[in-house]
């Protein structure tokens, strides 16, 4: 099965979405661990940050999604800048707050979206029937945006997207723009902040899904891709393709490929392993994917958008 077709799935959105085009890259986890992982981070979280549970409507014109997300930020009134985070084709799971703790103690609002809860969706990698329409994720983001721009303690032109495999090519998205005037054009805007447009500043991709259909559009922010070179689920070779398209005509594009790293590079305790149960259309069969952490990639990683996102939100 294909991937994710931003193109296609844009240019059809006012009809009914072909389901059938898309492979779930992504941790696949039993929700209900990593939903007791999750709270236990969370419980330990440092006394100098705040958490909580919030909801919102996602951007969908005439049928909003209610969309739950854990919200974590710094202590004090702010203004913050802010993160949005897109989770991978399994769901939340404690790398999810591990990060979202990371970015709060370094003066990030952090708003970790579940966009499988609310819609009972498995999270194990695999495509079905009850899969949700293509362009429902790109609503979760913008939905999110908007309720964190609606908020005193966040910078309103201030906040970037962040996703990992399926929810890395989402974050590219939100800030692609074609995808932007496709999505206009099916009702969903960016929002304005006063006469200016109040889109996302910036996005990270890591190790994304979908990179193949960008590689002939722009975006028109700020775009940090890491990835590793090993990767066989989303593999580095079309992202670096992107990126060198986008960037020779003149967008602000990075990619970052470490040498010998598979998926889950950044996932602390990933032991290498084959996953043999989820859908990868890069090797035969379609499916199976190698991941492992790397404690060298990952440092890097942490190092690479704390360097970004310092450069283009505060």
């Amino acid at each position: 099965m294909a991937w994710l077709l931003l193109v296609a799935f844009y240019r059809s959105a006012c009809g009914p979405a072909r389901r059938r085009a898309v492979s779930w890259y992504a941790r696949p986890v039993h929700r209900t661990a990593a939903t007791v992982m999750a709270a236990a981070l969370l419980a330990g979280c440092a006394a100098h940050t705040a958490r909580e549970t919030v909801r919102f409507p996602n951007a969908t014109p005439g049928a909003p999604v209610a969309i739950e997300a854990t919200l974590i930020r710094p202590a004090g009134p702010g203004p913050f800048p802010a993160v949005v985070q897109l989770h991978g084709c399994g769901g939340i799971d404690a790398q999810s707050v591990r990060w979202a703790r990371w970015l709060a103690e370094r003066g990030y609002v952090a708003l970790v979206v579940d966009s499988f809860g609310p819609r009972r969706l498995k999270g194990d990698c695999r495509s079905g029937p009850d899969d949700p329409p293509l362009t429902a994720r790109f609503d979760d983001a913008f939905g999110a945006l908007r309720y964190l721009q609606s908020q005193t303690y966040v910078r309103a032109d201030r906040v970037a997207a962040i996703g990992w495999s399926q929810g890395g090519v989402y974050a590219m998205a939100v800030i692609n723009g074609p995808s932007l005037e496709r999505a206009r054009g099916r009702g969903v805007s960016q929002p304005t902040i006063g006469s200016t447009t109040g889109g996302f500043a910036a996005g990270i991709g890591v190790y994304p899904g979908g990179c193949f259909s960008l590689v002939k559009e722009q975006v028109v922010r700020p775009l940090l891709v890491l990835i590793g070179e090993a990767d066989d689920w989303t593999p580095a070779a079309k992202c670096r393709e992107m990126v060198e398209a986008m960037r020779s005509r003149g967008a602000d594009a990075t990619i970052v490929a470490y040498p010998g790293a598979y998926h889950y590079f950044d996932v602390e305790g990933q032991r290498l392993e084959v996953l043999a149960q989820v859908e990868n259309e890069n090797r035969p069969g379609g499916f199976g994917a190698t991941v492992s952490y790397q404690a060298e990639a990952a440092a890097d990683a942490y190092r690479r958008v704390e360097d970004f996102l310092a450069r283009h939100l505060k």
